[in-house]
């Protein structure tokens, strides 16, 4: 589907010092696909998800945004996506957008080594003020629960107005459940399943507490309610795994 992208292992938080604020810097970057692959259950599948919804929604002489596109795994997908559409000629731009210098470099660096069937631009800008238009997919992947609360409704109403009829938002984020019992029983599964790909419980103690006040989740009915406000009104769930959702909205 398409090729990996090389990374070291994930030994980030493998000390007993108290952990500075996740921030997607250089040391992040050097390991970031190590480990999304080993602390997200689902990632894999929600890349085939991204590369057959591109397959059947993206449109001739349109743009294709993914938002928050890290070290250009996603990116790759909806290439993926693209050529099994058999549209490498119909005049599609994907453009990759992250904040952060080192994410941008790392996936410019990756997706230049291969040929550009698709053409493929990169930014780093900060993805409330990008310009969104004339879009058949927007994906925005594990990205959303690091922004402000009161700055996630602006956006998915800019996404909205930037898609045309018939194209699809892809949104994948970490959610929380209503139920506090039900809640605390995913944490647990969730950190099984980081076990299982080995990380410590140290490991797994130090980046929750890097993550506090920096990843903010909500709730899957509190997303609903934002696709809805925002204009949505074909949405549906494909795919949760413990903690994490991915949904597609279609325009």
């Amino acid at each position: 589907m398409n090729q990996e992208i090389s990374s070291t292992r994930d030994r980030l938080f493998n000390t007993l010092e108290k952990p500075q604020a996740f921030c997607f810097n250089e040391a992040v970057a050097a390991v970031f696909p190590d480990m999304i692959a080993r602390s997200v259950p689902g990632y894999t599948f929600c890349l085939e998800v991204i590369k057959d919804a591109t397959q059947l929604l993206v449109q001739p002489n349109s743009n294709i945004y993914d938002l928050g596109c890290s070290s250009g795994t996603i990116t790759l997908a909806l290439r993926a996506g693209v050529l099994a559409a058999g549209m490498e000629n119909s005049n599609v731009v994907i453009h990759g957008i992250d904040s952060s210098a080192a994410m941008i470099d790392r996936a410019q660096a990756h997706i230049s080594a291969f040929q550009a069937q698709v053409p493929i631009t990169f930014a780093c800008q900060d993805i409330n003020e990008t310009t969104l238009n004339n879009a058949s997919i927007i994906v925005l992947a594990y990205t959303l629960q690091f922004i402000s609360l009161e700055r996630r409704m602006e956006l998915i109403k800019k996404i909205y107005a930037g898609l045309n009829y018939g194209g699809g938002l892809i949104l994948i984020e970490k959610i929380h459940e209503d139920n506090l019992k039900m809640q605390t029983l995913i944490t647990e599964l969730h950190h099984e399943f980081k076990r299982r790909n080995g990380y410590s419980e140290l490991e797994i103690s130090q980046k929750r507490q890097a993550l506090e006040n920096v990843l903010i989740t909500e709730t899957e009915s509190a997303h609903l309610q934002r696709f809805n406000q925002a204009g949505f009104k074909q949405v549906s769930l494909v795919a949760k795994n413990y903690a994490f959702a991915a949904w597609l909205a279609v325009k």
